[in-house]
């Protein structure tokens, strides 16, 4: 069989028109694709800025399903598990992004910190602290040293604690010292719970030393003092404590008021209230001073006067109802009644107040129990604030 040229040339226009025809398609279909891309991801942004996550997560879904390749959308989506509490979808995107090989060094960091973030969030703490360990040397440095120091204060960790914290002062990220002094007192709580006493002692001069100014450690030194029966030490302790810290007078003047009675100093100690209330009208302090004078035996206000002196200076429904407790009414069968509304209508007024969360207690803590922060309860009660 003979080959006929005529049909060659004749085939020849008709594969090129159906190339072209298809090369036109694609190029459709490529544009099409491109236009739905940000189609999807403008709506999941539009959700989003309308608080409507579930709508938004959808559409980010269905951009990175349209463009699997695009390493913004992952990290918008991670993101978004994780504001909603899926912190295992969260994780399943950060270490999909960590596993391909073409994803640049700047976005490696980045997702290994979003991974990071995944697990703290997730209260994996030790997972936590394997991820942030491998962002040393790396822009996220100053970030993952700051996320690592929490995690060690919520486990506790006191001493890897004081490390980061030392690494981060080193680098100009703030002053740590009032951090490492509270890390130092903790410790000696924990040796003093076992009964060593002298590790205590040891870590409480050491905190001292890296922040004078700090009330705690030499608070925590007077009450280890007095737990050893040296009331003479922990009342000059609490005198060193009210000159570097005057602000902290109302934490101090109440066992101040007990050293001052067991080491016999009781008269110097209320002469040094009397000036500390003169200038800040603090009721912790004037409870010390009332208790120094009813114990001392010498001329003195009464409580009752106190009070009503403190009345004229601070309008104090706690003073009123100390004030009253003493005062005899026309009706005194109804004494007890008013007596105990009056305690139970105070009880609020008389709880600290944590300045970062708003977090009330009735005792003063150094660290918020809600929200982790360090001296966030100033030393006067809610209704002195």
């Amino acid at each position: 069989m003979e080959f006929d040229l005529s049909l060659l040339l004749l085939a020849l226009p008709a594969v090129f028109i159906l190339g072209w025809v298809a090369s036109r398609l694609d190029l459709r279909q490529l544009r099409l694709a491109r236009r739905q891309d940000p189609k999807a991801y403008f709506k999941g942004l539009n959700f989003l800025l309308n608080e409507q996550q579930d709508q938004a997560i959808d559409a980010f879904i269905e951009a990175v399903q349209n463009d699997p390749d695009t390493s913004e959308l992952h990290f918008a989506l991670g993101n978004l598990f994780r504001r909603r509490g899926e912190y295992e979808r969260a994780v399943r995107v950060h270490q999909h992004l960590l596993s391909r090989a073409d994803l640049s060094n700047d976005d490696r960091h980045r997702a290994q910190h979003a991974l990071a973030l995944d697990y703290l969030k997730a209260g994996l703490l030790d997972r936590a602290e394997d991820a942030l360990l491998k962002l040393e040397n790396t822009p996220f440095e100053a970030q993952a040293r700051l996320a690592l120091l929490s995690n060690y204060e919520r486990s506790r960790d006191w001493e890897h604690a004081a490390g980061v914290a030392r690494k981060l002062e080193s680098s100009g990220q703030g002053s740590f010292k009032g951090r490492l002094a509270h890390y130092l007192c903790e410790q000696a709580h924990a040796h003093v719970e076992q009964q060593q006493s002298g590790q205590a002692h040891a870590l409480l001069d050491q905190a001292i030393v890296i922040a004078p100014e700090s009330p705690r450690p030499r608070i925590d030194k007077a009450a280890l003092l007095q737990s050893a029966g040296d009331h003479l030490g922990a009342y000059q302790t609490l005198r060193e404590a009210a000159l570097v810290a005057p602000a902290a007078m109302a934490l101090i003047a109440p066992l101040l008021a007990t050293q001052a009675l067991a080491s016999g100093h009781g008269t110097q100690a209320t002469a040094e209230l009397k000036v500390a209330y003169a200038q800040d009208h603090s009721l912790d302090v004037l409870d010390a001073i009332v208790t120094l004078e009813a114990a001392s035996g010498l001329p003195a206000l009464s409580a009752r006067q106190w009070y009503a002196n403190h009345l004229e200076k601070e309008p104090s429904l706690v003073a009123a109802a100390k004030w009253i407790a003493g005062e005899k009414l026309e009706h005194e069968q109804f004494h007890p009644q008013v007596q105990r509304a009056l305690d139970h209508a105070v009880k609020p007024l008389t709880r600290y107040r944590c300045a970062a969360c708003g977090f009330e207690a009735k005792r003063h803590f150094w660290q918020c129990p809600g929200c982790q922060a360090w001296d966030s309860y100033p030393a006067r009660r809610v209704e002195e604030l």
